[in-house]
């Protein structure tokens, strides 16, 4: 029973990626908390919200755009070795441009879309930040300073900018690249790859031929126990090997798109994830059947 159930979980897991989803609106639901800065309770911000305040050395606003960005896994692919990013790693616009900034999470976890260096005296920490909870959609707007400079844009949730949501935003000429932007500069630290398949499939051969080699550990023998094995036993076995055979091949495509572009340590992490994901889940089970049954045991069991 445990067994069939941690298989169904499995094939949920796995299955859940391919499902439709729903992007909720969060413009409608933010608080104006003063200062351009904007929450709900839903898990959406916008921080140093400007849309009528022209910066220093601005004296009109040179054109009004809206682009829509979109941050999740699937948008890493392309990137070997990365986890998240950006549908867009580069963005143009003149100096005193209006921007509205539409951002589409397409993830279940949680992303930003930060950009800094701005001006202090306009901007809260020279920042301007969106943030959401997805799936979901927040907007927010903001008058670009002039001059030519580059400016950084990233996901400061732990981790994410390192595995691959970055991105630059130049106003006019910009004044120069960013490093580390998946697919346009190079790495400050090169990724490694060396460490192939093969290489550590002999590296486990070498490590089982040195136990093999290794002085044999004396214990003392102990009388052997005969355990029947009835036929019902073997097919048992038999029949949960087949399905999970089945099994193995429905959810290798899934296995393969989820684990693209991962290294063999981030593959081993999340296999242990999802394992101890389906374990938590097959224990909650047990313990609310229990609890289920133990207040009727009474009602159960025979009166003497």
């Amino acid at each position: 029973m445990v067994k069939l159930l941690s298989v169904g979980m499995l094939v949920l897991f796995f299955s859940t990626p391919v499902l439709a989803k729903d992007y909720v609106e969060h413009d409608g639901m933010l608080m104006d908390h003063g200062d351009g800065h904007l929450m709900d309770m839903a898990g959406g911000m916008v921080m140093g919200q400007n849309a009528d305040t022209l910066p220093g050395g601005c004296d009109s606003i040179a054109e009004t755009k809206e682009i829509t960005v979109h941050a999740g896994h699937q948008y890493a692919e392309k990137f070997p070795g990365r986890m998240f990013a950006f549908d867009t790693q580069e963005f143009k616009f003149k100096p005193c441009t209006k921007l509205t900034i539409h951002f589409v999470n397409d993830d279940s976890v949680r992303h930003q879309w930060m950009m800094h260096g701005l001006p202090k005296y306009l901007y809260p920490k020279g920042m301007f930040h969106l943030e959401i909870t997805g799936p979901a959609k927040i907007s927010g707007t903001l008058i670009l300073p002039p001059g030519d400079k580059t400016y950084l844009v990233h996901c400061d949730i732990a981790q994410h900018m390192e595995k691959g949501m970055k991105a630059q935003l130049k106003v006019g000429k910009g004044d120069g690249d960013l490093p580390s932007i998946p697919g346009l500069t190079a790495s400050v630290v090169p990724d490694d790859y060396k460490a192939s398949l093969p290489e550590l499939i002999a590296s486990a051969e070498a490590l089982e031929k040195e136990l093999a080699s290794a002085p044999p550990v004396i214990s003392v023998a102990k009388a052997p126990v005969d355990v029947p094995v009835t036929p019902s036993d073997n097919s048992v076995i038999s029949g949960v090997t087949v399905v999970g055979l089945a099994i193995g091949l429905l959810v290798a495509p899934f296995l393969a798109r989820k684990f693209k572009g991962m290294s063999p340590s981030e593959i081993i992490a999340t296999i242990f994830e999802m394992v101890r994901m389906v374990f938590d889940f097959v224990l909650g089970l047990l313990s609310r059947l229990i609890k289920r049954v133990s207040p009727n045991k009474d009602k159960i069991l025979p009166e003497n």
